[in-house]
């Protein structure tokens, strides 16, 4: 994860045990979910695609 040591901030949530959230995301896992906005950026994507997500 690159980016972290950059200054991003990330919480990983293990969604196997979570049957409605693995049900929503399971074909796009990894999510990234913007805390401020709600956004997300479900896979398949690239470092790029984060960077601009995150600004």
């Amino acid at each position: 994860m690159p980016l972290v040591e950059h200054g991003l901030q990330v919480e990983l949530i293990d969604i196997a045990e979570y049957s409605p959230l693995f049900d929503l995301y399971a074909m796009h896992i990894p999510v990234l979910r913007r805390v401020d906005t709600g956004a997300e950026l479900r896979w398949p994507f690239d470092t790029d695609q984060v960077v601009a997500f995150v600004r």
